[in-house]
């Protein structure tokens, strides 16, 4: 009777096939409509790893359901067709899926978890977005290679003597990539000192950089410039010149020049004095930080004074709305006082003798 039951298993091993991939497809199925319920559960909590740890599963599991059900199809097949040498390379397949699969898994978890400890929706004090970055990429870096190093033993490969190898030729890799190499310690003394993070505004006096830095990468930094051009730093260069990070200002100055007219000189003391006292009162002038109004100079064709005051915002385009009104208020000032704002002009002094002559017209 085995016999008979062999020989019908030989003879329809194709619906036999079929049902083990509908088998797997209904248990995909169940396993889709599963994470999701989980999901919704985790997504209405405030832990920081619930929803990490299903997302991070969600894909790799099912991907795992259909690799390991096809496999078990083949390896039906390979049986029943009596090919037995496809059994050990179905065998060795399916031990690198899974290391694949787990390394699959921990790659998203840590990209999920990235994002969630940078996010105030998780953690009331958030951490700080580059040291993030450079934690999970080096979280990522260490999964990729242990994964790699153990399918090789898992392939056969003695890991022993890839690392020798990797010993030998470090010293002549690090000749080839000396550069490389001063990119990766530039990042991380970036990572380490942080004199900027993303989405700061830097800029450099030593060479032409200026924007917005979008991305630290481990070989350059990508800052994407007003003029929305995206402009590639290597990481080492941040190691040789100066950065200004206008970010991270406490205030914006004002400091500006104004003149009135020689004309108005008598006023000038009594304009110095509101301009003070206006920019005193005025909401969002920084009263605890410097501020001077004095006047300054006899200029060629006026009489200047300065106006030496920080703002209370740091932000660029509200920084000059502020710096608008406070302007238009000094104009209102000199006004009120009955003077004029001075523009460039030149006076010509001639002796009486050298005045021109007006031609007299003779009558006829």
């Amino acid at each position: 009777m085995l016999e008979q039951f062999e020989s019908h298993f030989q003879q329809y091993w194709v619906f036999w096939v079929f049902g083990i991939v509908f088998a797997v497809a209904l248990i995909n199925f169940v396993l889709n409509r599963l994470f999701k319920v989980l999901l919704l559960r985790a997504e209405a909590t405030q832990n920081l790893w619930d929803d990490a740890l299903i997302l991070a599963l969600n894909k790799p599991v099912e991907l795992a359901v259909w690799i390991f059900g096809i496999n078990f199809a083949a390896l039906v097949t390979a049986k029943l067709t009596e090919t037995n040498e496809w059994v050990a390379i179905l065998a060795k397949a399916n031990q690198v899926a899974v290391i694949v699969l787990i390394a699959w898994s921990l790659l998203r978890f840590t990209k999920r978890a990235e994002r969630n400890v940078t996010s105030p929706d998780h953690l009331r004090k958030p951490l700080d977005l580059s040291t993030a970055l450079a934690i999970g990429k080096l979280l990522q870096a260490s999964i990729i290679l242990t994964a790699v190093l153990v399918i090789l033993q898992t392939l056969g490969y003695s890991i022993s003597g890839v690392l020798a190898f990797g010993g030998i030729g470090g010293i002549a890799i690090g000749f080839a990539a000396r550069d490389m190499l001063a990119n990766f310690f530039g990042a991380f003394m970036i990572y380490m000192d942080k004199p900027f993070s993303i989405g700061d505004w830097v800029r450099s006096p030593d060479k032409e950089i200026e924007g917005t830095v979008e991305d630290i990468g481990w070989r350059r930094t990508v800052i994407r410039t007003f003029d929305k051009r995206p402009l590639y730093v290597p990481n080492s260069v941040f190691n040789t010149i100066s950065v200004e990070n206008p970010s991270r200002m406490a205030n914006r100055r004002i400091y500006e020049t104004i003149g009135v007219r020689y004309d108005d000189i008598a006023v000038v003391s009594k304009i110095v004095d509101q301009v003070k006292q206006m920019l005193s009162s005025h909401d969002e002038i920084d009263t605890d930080q410097t501020m001077i109004v004095n006047f300054n100079e006899f200029g060629p064709s006026s009489l200047d004074f300065f106006i030496y005051t920080f703002t209370k915002t740091t932000n660029w385009i509200h920084f000059h709305e502020v710096k608008q009104d406070v302007l238009l208020k000094v104009a209102d000032i000199i006004g009120a006082a009955g003077a004029e704002i001075a523009y460039p002009t030149q006076t010509i002094r001639l002796p009486d003798n050298e005045l021109p002559q007006t031609p007299v017209e003779s009558a006829h």
